[in-house]
């Protein structure tokens, strides 16, 4: 998908503030823009229209309502550019915690509104892809530590050395057709289970 065939999602209580939002996008391209005016119940839209990217502009935020779009932007996993015309370090902070891609501050004018998307669809990605890195890391590492117990109950059990077990360990995965970290799981279970309580 390009990223001018992104369907894109507008939420501005300002009808003349989203217009300028709007105008900017379609300048630069973009012909599925949809806005919305009323912040209550967006997330049904958001459910219904299924937005690539999410434009949020807020001319005087109170706090209720910028932790409201932060509480979304947790949810609705998709990258967030954020127009405020006022802030403060702790609402910058809070944006960034709760994933906004792009928090601009006293910035809305049409010929931003590309450049800040684009960024926002970046960062997004980038951070996405680094979570994802993340998970998986921490998944090898677990598989990791379950296979090095399942090969020491098979050594302790068999008496048989590291690389012998690891073998055993390899040659059941493939028989079973099944990962190594799953036969060492379910050999960690069982012996779990055999142990005295």
């Amino acid at each position: 998908m390009t990223h001018r065939d992104l369907t894109i999602l507008v939420i501005d209580e300002n009808a003349i503030r989203a217009s300028i939002i709007e105008a900017g996008l379609h300048n630069a391209g973009h012909s599925r823009v949809s806005v919305v005016h009323d912040v209550h119940g967006v997330g049904r839209v958001i459910e219904r229209l299924q937005p690539d990217v999410i434009v949020i502009d807020l001319e005087n935020p109170n706090r209720d309502l910028l932790e409201s779009m932060f509480q979304l932007s947790r949810s609705v996993k998709r990258p967030i550019a954020m127009f405020v015309d006022r802030s403060d370090s702790s609402m910058i902070e809070a944006a960034i915690d709760a994933g906004v891609s792009a928090y601009v501050v006293d910035g809305l004018r049409q010929e931003r509104v590309k450049p800040i998307l684009d960024m926002a669809i970046g960062r997004f990605n980038a951070f996405s892809r680094m979570e994802r890195e993340l998970a998986e890391a921490r998944s090898e590492l677990a598989d990791r530590k379950v296979i090095d117990r399942a090969k020491g109950i098979l050594m302790k059990s068999r008496g048989i050395g590291e690389e012998e077990a690891y073998k055993l360990l390899r040659t059941t995965a493939m028989n079973q057709n099944r990962k190594i970290a799953e036969i060492a799981q379910s050999l960690v279970l069982a012996a779990g289970l055999l142990e005295d309580p």
